[in-house]
């Protein structure tokens, strides 16, 4: 009996990398994209062991065909950290337009489910809070960050148009801020930064006065949430992230505390449109998806100091 198969783009990233492992342990096989200007390929090293997987050096923003059989394409490529998308600012928004153009139109081939992951970001610097799927956001489409925010709007935008016009199957996740192992240590994100620096004694470098406010989803969490919507009847955005809301400055002392770091937190400016507060409201992944984050910040923040320690 033939195995479905899933393909991801930007299946070498962080949260790609983990997706493509999570569904072959449920007994798909998975196709890799990645063109490596952010994914590693030490993240997926390990998986061609596995039959089943198989990898392919691409970028989506140029035309793609798959032969073969596909039964769902998803579409995680994206440049998603700040210092990411602000090195690389056009070629964020030809992954959000292009190449999210590119991958539908492989899933409308191929009559193949499409699950675009999107992000909290399409929220912008929230007026509404906690922040509801039927918010419309709060965005500067000039501003340094619009890159990032605009090539993910656009993104959902087209995959509503494909739903429309072409009866496509589609899914959109809203990802809110999410952690855990292979994040990479220079990415930019609070996690990474505040963890490399405190197990190499440096100081924590703390934007503004820490008391802007986040929520963190560990990656085991958000992956359950992801193959839940990946196999459901929803077509409208879902936003899948942990409800906890903690300020920048309890991250930074918690992490400080678990590694046991003798590290100083400094202060500088807060950058340009950065968000005051970001929190999830998942009731409606609650109630379609019977799914809830299960792994508190003091365990995941454990567990991944354990993984950069390693």
């Amino acid at each position: 009996m033939r195995k479905k198969t899933v393909l991801i783009t930007g299946g070498a990233g962080f949260i790609g990398s983990h997706m493509c492992e999570k569904l072959l342990s449920n007994n798909y096989a998975v196709i890799c994209l990645d063109n490596f200007i952010t994914g590693s390929p030490e993240n997926i090293r390990d998986l061609f062991k596995n039959k089943d997987f198989r990898f392919q050096r691409r970028n989506v923003s140029d035309y793609i065909d798959i032969p073969g059989k596909l039964d769902y394409v998803l579409h995680c490529a994206s440049l998603a950290s700040p210092k990411d998308y602000l090195d690389f600012p056009i070629q964020t928004l030809k992954v959000g337009s292009l190449g999210t153009h590119n991958a539908l139109g492989l899933a409308r081939k191929k009559k193949a489910v499409f699950l675009l992951f999107s992000t909290s970001e399409v929220y912008g610097d929230p007026l509404v809070h906690p922040q509801k799927e039927t918010y419309w956001g709060h965005v500067n489409p000039v501003g340094v960050r619009g890159c990032y925010d605009e090539s993910k709007r656009f993104a959902e935008a087209l995959t509503m148009a494909y739903r429309r016009v072409h009866k496509l199957d589609t899914k959109i996740v809203r990802i809110f801020n999410t952690y855990g192992p292979r994040m990479r240590h220079n990415d930019g994100r609070v996690v990474p930064n505040f963890i490399f620096s405190a197990i190499k004694n440096k100081p924590l470098t703390v934007y503004g006065n820490g008391r802007q406010t986040r929520s963190f989803c560990y990656i085991d969490d958000l992956l359950e949430g992801l193959i839940r919507l990946m196999l459901s009847k929803i077509n409208e955005p879902v936003n899948l992230g942990n409800p906890g809301e903690f300020t920048i400055m309890q991250l930074a002392k918690l992490i400080l505390k678990i590694s046991g770091s003798k590290s100083k937190i400094i202060y500088k400016q807060l950058p340009v449109d950065d968000p005051r507060q970001r929190k999830p409201d998942i009731t409606k992944a609650r109630e379609l998806l019977s799914w809830e984050p299960a792994v508190c910040l003091q365990d995941g923040i454990e567990r991944t100091i354990s993984w950069f320690r390693g």
